[in-house]
């Protein structure tokens, strides 16, 4: 897959006190940007269930750049930094770009997938891998 992004709108609600996004949003358009990438890539809710295996986070961090105001564009990126050979534990990094040319946020999290009956990290089925190979690679990708 070359590239994969998705677009958001800014809503009210996203703002705080000084009129642009809260600091938490910007956590959560890359949480919906990675779920929505799961979803269309065959890593659905359903499928997680059915394997009674989630994503769960260990790390997430974001370099603020750009304010993103109520009325911006705003399209987030997903890539793959480093994945486990077993699938278990990844690096996705999320770029947040505003009106399509200033880099608003860069979003780097440590995750991996959970047992949710053994509460405990494991390899997720075939259906997951496949989805989970074909995120775009960042320049230092690294398995």
């Amino acid at each position: 897959m070359q590239d994969f992004s998705t677009k958001i709108e800014v809503r009210w609600g996203d703002l705080d006190p000084n009129f642009h996004v809260l600091h938490s949003k910007y956590f959560d358009f890359g949480a919906y940007c990675r779920m929505y990438f799961f979803t269309k890539n065959g890593i659905s809710v359903p499928l997680m269930k059915e394997h009674h295996i989630g994503p769960i986070i260990f790390r997430e961090e974001c370099l603020f750049k750009r304010e993103i105001q109520f009325g911006d564009e705003v399209r987030i990126t997903l890539k793959m930094d480093k994945l486990s050979i077993d699938h278990r534990k990844w690096t996705i990094v999320h770029e947040i770009w505003v009106n399509d040319n200033m880099l608003a946020a860069q979003i780097t999290c440590d995750g991996a997938w959970m047992d949710t009956k053994l509460r405990k990290v494991v390899s997720p089925p075939e259906a997951f891998k496949k989805g989970l190979d074909i995120i775009p690679k960042t320049d230092s990708f690294n398995q």
